[in-house]
C-alpha cells in the first residue's frame, strides 16, 4: 500500500523536476545513506528546484505511517448536521449548499447519527414543502476511530468503496468525519 503511494508521488513529482535535469545526467556523486542524510539533502535543495509545496508533500508522505485519522479528520464542531425531521425547504437546502460540504450527517432527536445525506441525492430531488431529511438519507454508515492509522483508513476506503466515514473516539462518541478528500488534501496540498 505504502509503496503504491510512493510510486504515485514519484509519478507526480518526476515531471516537475524534468526541466532541472541536465540533458546528459552524470551519475550522482552523493547518495544519502540514511533517512537523516536524506532529510538534510532535502533541506539544502534550492527552492528553485524543490518548492515549499513540494517539500510539504514529501514531508506528508514521509510522515504517513505516523499519522492517525484523528490528525486529519474534520472536527465535529465544523460539520453541518441535519435533523432527520427537518424539512428540506429552500432555506435548509441553501444552508447545506453554502456550507461547501458534499455529505451531511443526519441525527435523530437524541443527537445520534442515523444516516447521511449526499448532495447527489439533493441535486436530483423535486423537493416538496413537506419532504423531511429522513426521506433522502442513506442509512448505511461507515466508521473509523480517531486512533486508526491512515494506512487502515485507505484499506477501509478500498474495502467499502465509501469515501465518507464518521470518526469515533475511544468512548464511541462521534468526534468528526474523515473523507477521501481529506486524505488527498493532506498528501497533495
Amino acid at each position: 500500500m505504502f509503496e503504491s503511494l510512493i510510486k504515485k508521488f514519484v509519478k507526480f513529482i518526476d515531471p516537475k523536476l524534468e526541466k532541472y535535469r541536465p540533458k546528459k545526467a552524470p551519475a550522482p556523486k552523493y547518495a544519502p545513506k540514511s533517512l537523516e542524510e536524506f532529510i538534510d539533502v532535502l533541506r539544502r535543495t534550492p527552492k528553485n528546484i524543490l518548492s515549499a509545496k513540494d517539500r510539504s508533500r514529501i514531508a506528508a508522505i514521509m510522515n504517513f505511517d505516523n499519522r492517525k485519522v484523528g490528525d486529519l479528520m474534520i472536527p465535529k464542531k465544523n460539520l453541518v448536521f441535519v435533523n432527520s425531521k427537518d424539512i428540506l425547504g429552500p432555506l435548509a437546502l441553501d444552508k447545506l449548499y453554502k456550507s461547501g460540504f458534499t455529505n451531511f450527517p443526519v441525527v435523530d432527536n437524541h443527537d445520534q447519527v442515523v444516516g447521511i445525506i449526499h448532495t447527489e441525492a439533493l441535486n436530483a430531488l423535486e423537493i416538496k414543502k413537506t419532504d423531511r431529511a429522513e426521506k433522502y438519507m442513506d442509512k448505511t454508515l461507515y466508521f473509523l476511530h480517531d486512533t486508526d492509522s491512515l494506512k487502515y483508513a485507505i484499506e477501509e476506503i478500498e474495502r467499502s468503496q465509501c469515501y465518507y466515514f464518521l470518526v469515533k473516539d475511544s468512548h464511541n462518541i462521534t468526534v468528526g468525519c474523515f473523507t477521501i478528500q481529506t486524505l488527498l488534501d493532506y498528501l497533495l496540498d
